[in-house]
């Protein structure tokens, strides 16, 4: 027999779901769950409005996809609905049908009777509009409906719902900054560094066209250094739309991420590039995201800089649960202290602040002829 969840614990629960992530599909999908669970509704549904009169996003639950396909389009703003959106206070109705403002619902709409509905407000703004339909009887056929304490219930709910919904937004908003920051470092590094090889593309063919008649051994060198410089120009190019490419991130997740990254680096270079992972469980978003753009970070500075023939990544599982990145090549390596002095941080400082935004750590070891190990660790979730 089902038996509706209630007190404190369900509250608290209710709200630990909704704080546990920061994508706004699973924000607003957690909210309807949670306020029909909560409240013990057959139906719950949360309309977040468009400026067109309609809804950028209709999340419900209690009905099946088959049923959402049948119903048709999102609903527009009219009737309850609309109500929901521009007053206040809550809407409480044994029957939402017999209501003048009542407007009809498509033929494959499920009938619904007594209903509770309130806006989610962050501030004067109207972030979206919540709805629950068919409170559940304890016993068959009684007869029930909303009371005032799930009114009081839901405007709590509704209350954390803003708060959890707008960190969602500020989030993904955080997300497309960094997206674009990078796409602009990574365009103009691109810019310098395909600059500089066809500018001394351009030279070395001048000095061999100069040298093809009266020194034809010494163009020949010209034209392999020409074809050296091609070749190296070639790689800027290949590694810059690699790092271009959307990650897969969110679809695949870290380990899946990361591996892709690492086998197209591989074609792309003349190093090798291998990746190794020991049993890392899905981690929070922030810090799979961190972890794979410090890895990336790493990967650049280690192909462009090292010189070394191939670079190895790790990532591995720690006692505590979290993981452990390292990315190690053999290659000249350098002194820490004295690129921090010359101001040429090589991405260290970025680095060292998405392992510390995330409560993780990043260790630099290297030194002048024995390679560098970039090591980044995060707290399991």
């Amino acid at each position: 027999m089902h038996r509706p969840r209630s007190g404190l614990a369900a509250v608290s629960t209710a709200l630990l779901a909704m704080s546990r992530t920061l994508e706004v599909r699973d924000v607003l999908r957690t909210i309807v769950v949670s306020a029909r669970e909560l409240l013990d509704a057959e139906y719950a549904a949360l309309g977040v409005p468009d400026d067109h009169g309609g809804f950028a996003q209709f999340v419900v639950d209690g009905i099946t996809e088959e049923q959402w396909r049948r119903i048709g389009p999102l609903p527009r703003q009219h009737g309850i609905l609309a109500a929901m959106l521009h007053q206040d206070g809550a809407e409480r109705l044994a029957d939402v049908r017999k209501d003048p403002r009542f407007e009809g619902w498509p033929a494959a709409h499920p009938e619904m009777s007594d209903f509770l509905g309130l806006p989610v407000r962050d501030g004067e703004e109207t972030l979206g509009a919540l709805f629950l339909a068919n409170k559940r009887c304890p016993r068959p056929g009684a007869g029930c409906g909303f009371t005032e304490e799930d009114e009081e219930l839901l405007a709590l709910l509704a209350q954390h719902a803003a708060i959890a919904l707008t960190n969602a937004r500020l989030y993904e908003r955080s997300r497309e900054l960094t997206i674009t920051e990078e796409r602009s470092r990574l365009a103009h590094e691109l810019h310098d560094a395909v600059s500089q090889k066809l500018f001394s593309l351009r030279l070395t063919a001048q000095a061999a066209a100069a040298l093809v008649d009266r020194d034809p051994a010494r163009a020949k060198d010209e034209l392999q250094q020409v074809a050296a410089l091609a070749a190296e120009a070639a790689d800027e190019l290949r590694a810059a739309v690699t790092e271009l490419r959307p990650a897969a991130l969110d679809e695949d997740g870290l380990v899946a991420t990361l591996r892709t990254h690492v086998q197209v680096l591989d074609r792309a270079h003349t190093a090798h590039v291998t990746f190794t992972c020991e049993g890392v469980r899905a981690l929070p978003a922030a810090q799979e995201e961190a972890l794979l753009r410090v890895a990336q970070e790493a990967l650049h500075n280690a192909l462009r800089h090292s010189g070394a023939d191939r670079v190895e990544v790790t990532l591995a599982r720690t006692r505590a649960g979290g993981a452990v990145l390292k990315v190690i090549d053999p290659g000249r390596g350098f002194d820490p202290r004295t690129v921090r002095r010359a101001g040429r941080h090589l991405g260290l400082v970025s680095m060292r602040d998405r392992a510390g935004g995330v409560g993780g750590r990043l260790e630099v070891h290297s030194e002048p002829g024995r390679g560098t190990t970039i090591e980044m660790e995060v707290p399991g979730g």
